[in-house]
């Protein structure tokens, strides 16, 4: 990255911090990334509409037109237009830069800012983006004690963060830099690091998310979608618009989430990107139990950070055997782990040209059981392309050394490759993390499909049933012995050595002692 894209980066991250710093006591950070991401987004999708009027204006002719000093009886006659074009509409009196402007001497401003909420909301009513709006503000609680005990002290701290946003260098489309994707970023990572497992539940470092969305989509410029099951905060699908670029995922990001807040930050997460209502279809509901992607599988690319173990309803609902997710395998996960269920439910919606890659918890690789049925009817038929081990404390929250298990339901020959990436780190503050040499040096290996001593190896299909099915990587690949190898002969001469240094040293001790004994007996 150049040094200009560095520096925008470095003040944007101060921009922020200062925010933080600012509120540090009166809000808890971790609601208070609430108040903040609330306002990013209020503040992108004002200048999101605004340009895109001002440019149609322009260009047909206005050359100083400016959407924000149009009156709201003048702007009404687009509303329509806008709703189906952007999939929202604010009127110029409640766009960010006009409320901010008079928020200081507006003694009741948390009620306007909740006003105007419910407005930008209301305008997709009926519309094709009404999901994709329903509740994106209802975390930004304007009302709530924990900014303040009264309404003015309440008052003047949203003061202060909509003018700590406004100060922002974000830009709608100035940057060298996805300035608003990236200060998102950047504040999950803050609030993640610092809020400890609920932090971590719902963020997947953007190095994981990196390697994750590389090993999925190799090989392919442009796919037709890219789902995640458990798509938390949305990163995941997003490292996809990155890496291939938006347009060449041509039918758009689909995901689920069972975690209300988590859903809002996802599709928040949508817009600060860019991605367009009709470009992503995010959903609320448990993925194992409602599956709420029926009409829009098989995918392409399939890319996710599961929760690690938890319960679900498994064999105490009669219906999941016979769901065509989970019934290929003839036994359901455990009702206390569900973490092969996540990957049954990605197979199974898996397109035959696609790949999955996953993130495990360990115990999934050996335990027998269920589990370990399960693993049998995945090797069995040849869909486990690659197992790779990776670092411990790479996410926040947990110091667990997890796993990716990279499906194919297409693949050349039986063999499945076992990466060993256990050391590709280096170590930052708490955590490890993942260097871009790191990932590297990973991606290569899983591309080349190729045996490296201590690192990789391609192994047959034969062998992993001879190993019972355990994928563990420890099992087939080697590990190095870094201890410090001893020479025994060496050591051998090295103790004949001192012991006839002792024995002369104490041959010369008695002498001394004796002459010593004879001049006192003198």
């Amino acid at each position: 990255m150049d040094n200009a894209k560095e520096q925008e980066r470095d003040a944007l991250h101060k921009a922020i911090w200062a925010i933080a710093d600012d509120l540090r006591g009166s809000v808890d950070g971790w609601d208070f990334k609430n108040y903040v991401l609330g306002a990013m987004f209020y503040r992108f999708i004002s200048e999101n509409i605004a340009a895109y009027i001002n440019k149609d204006e322009r260009e047909a002719g206005d050359t100083n037109f400016n959407y924000a000093l149009l009156s709201d009886k003048e702007a009404e006659s687009i509303r329509e237009e806008m709703v189906n074009t952007k999939g929202f509409f604010i009127l110029p009196s409640e766009l960010f830069e006009n409320v901010r402007a008079r928020a200081e001497k507006d003694e009741n401003l948390n009620e306007t800012l909740e006003a105007v909420f419910t407005h930008i909301e209301e305008s997709a009513l009926g519309s094709a983006s009404e999901k994709d709006l329903k509740g994106l503000f209802a975390d930004f609680d304007v009302n709530s004690n924990k900014l303040g005990a009264t309404v003015a002290k309440r008052n003047a701290r949203l003061v202060k963060i909509l003018d700590g946003v406004a100060a922002m260098e974000l830009g709608y489309r100035d940057n060298t830099i996805d300035a608003f994707g990236d200060a998102y970023e950047y504040l999950m990572t803050m609030y993640a690091s610092n809020a400890g497992k609920s932090g971590g539940e719902f963020y997947t470092p953007q190095e994981v998310s990196e390697l994750l969305t590389r090993l999925a989509t190799f090989g392919k410029t442009e796919v037709n979608k890219v789902y995640d099951p458990a798509c938390g905060s949305g990163s995941l699908l997003l490292k996809a618009a990155k890496i291939l670029g938006k347009n060449n995922v041509r039918q758009g990001f689909f995901g689920q989430e069972i975690n209300v807040t988590t859903y809002n930050l996802c599709r928040i997460n949508m817009f600060l990107h860019d991605v367009n209502y009709e470009k992503f279809d995010i959903a609320c509901e448990d993925t194992l139990i409602s599956p709420q992607h029926w009409d829009d599988e098989p995918f392409e690319v399939i890319v996710s950070n599961p929760p690690y173990s938890i319960k679900w309803a498994g064999d105490d609902n009669p219906l999941l055997i016979n769901d065509e997710r989970f019934s290929p395998a003839g036994v359901l996960a455990p009702k206390s782990k569900a973490d092969l269920a996540f990957i049954m439910h990605s197979l199974s919606w898996l397109a035959s040209s696609g790949a999955a890659a996953i993130v495990c918890f360990p115990g999934v690789m050996y335990r027998g059981g269920a589990e370990k049925k399960i693993r049998k009817y995945l090797v069995d038929n040849n869909f486990i392309d690659t197992i790779i081990q990776l670092p411990a404390n790479l996410f926040f929250g947990t110091s667990i050394a997890t796993c990716i298990m990279v499906l194919k339901k297409s693949k050349p020959d039986s063999k499945t490759l076992f990466i060993d990436a256990s050391k590709e780190f280096v170590k930052v503050t708490n955590n490890n993390k993942l260097t871009e040499e790191n990932i590297a040096r990973v991606v290569e290996t899983f591309k080349d499909r190729r045996d490296e001593e201590y690192f990789s190896r391609l192994v047959p299909y034969e062998e992993i049933k001879e190993q019972e099915y355990n994928l563990s990587v420890s099992t087939y690949v080697e590990q190095e012995d870094t201890r410090e190898k001893i020479d025994i002969v060496a050591l051998n001469e090295e103790i004949r050595a001192i012991v006839a240094k002792e024995e002369v040293l104490r041959a010369e001790i008695d002498k001394i002692v004796a002459e010593i004994e004879g001049g006192n007996a003198s």
